[in-house]
């Protein structure tokens, strides 16, 4: 185990930095951040030349990444361009877009699952027909107009919620804008766990486990639900990534001062600093998260072994 560990946290260096010289090269090719920077009026030419030089823009592209990779090495994510440091935004904006994740996350689990293996057990059942129906119109609408309903009736209507969350969201006021952040991603983790266990409930290891007479929740728990949980897991573990990147609509609907939000003023502004900083540190998040998956497939399946 130690040795694939070791293995694949060399295989997530050239990942990384290929990952990050593409984001790093298309970042800089969305225009001009110093017109953007100046506004509607163009900056003059002494101005934006003073400008470039301040922000390393004057040097080659390459030449830039290098000195940008070389500063990311020592925690130097880059000054944005109302000179506040990256780390700062990021220093408030990871929190409460993790504390986010964490409730989408926990929906998918608790929620995605259970359906999925009671609509697995009972395929074909009205149960079933009715799951399946109910997630095929979460996965039609939009996130967007999910976000608004729920933020009018439950916000503006009834009254059960605020309709914005302050600047530190605990995780009580971030429930409703984690559900409308999980929801499609909640829709698939249960079709993906009914196919799964409908699929196994046919194995030999199944049928053999019943025919020795074991507690029915005892065969669903220890031989269906671990082998089943295996694709589910992977789904789960590369979403954990575009949960924290994606979440750029349920933030803006709530005012939630996250990740996406600093993403889309970053990209709105061409500030190219903060973009290209918040997108490195989701690079470092999606190879963790797909590591521990792996490591994971060893702990549900025994058969999996790693040299």
């Amino acid at each position: 185990m130690g040795r694939y560990v070791v293995r694949r946290l060399l295989q997530m260096i050239p990942v990384f930095i290929g990952a990050t010289l593409l984001i790093f090269l298309m970042v800089n090719v969305m225009g001009d951040p110093i017109a953007g920077l100046c506004g509607e009026r163009a900056c003059d030419p002494a101005t934006a030349a003073q400008l470039k030089k301040e922000f390393g823009l004057d040097k080659p592209v390459w030449q830039q990444y290098l000195t940008y990779m070389g500063n990311v090495f020592t925690g130097d994510f880059g000054t944005a361009f109302n000179g506040q440091p990256v780390t700062e935004l990021m220093s408030t904006a990871f929190p409460v877009t993790i504390r986010l994740t964490v409730v989408a996350i926990l929906f998918e689990i608790v929620i995605g699952i259970t359906l999925g293996v009671v609509t697995g057990l009972r395929r074909g059942r009205p149960v079933d027909t009715g799951v399946l129906l109910a997630t095929l119109v979460v996965i039609s609408v939009p996130t967007f107009v999910t976000g608004l309903l729920l933020q009018l009736l439950l916000g503006v209507e009834w009254g059960w919620i605020k309709p914005s969350v302050s600047p530190d969201a605990t995780f009580g006021e971030l429930i409703v804008p984690g559900l409308v952040l999980a929801s499609v991603s909640l829709a698939y983790v249960t079709r993906l766990t009914r196919t799964s266990i409908a699929e196994n409930k046919r194995s030999d290891y199944v049928r053999t486990a019943v025919a020795k007479g074991l507690p029915r929740h005892r065969v669903i728990t220890r031989h269906l639900l671990r082998n089943s949980l295996i694709p589910v897991v992977t789904f789960i573990g590369t979403d954990i990534g575009a949960l924290m990147g994606g979440a750029i609509v349920t933030e803006r609907i709530f005012n939630i001062h996250g990740v996406g939000y600093q993403l889309y003023q970053g990209i709105l502004r061409q500030n190219t600093q903060t973009v290209v900083g918040f997108v490195t540190v989701l690079v470092l998040v999606f190879l963790v998260a797909n590591l521990l998956v792996d490591l994971l497939y060893a702990v549900l399946d025994p058969r999996i072994r790693y040299a």
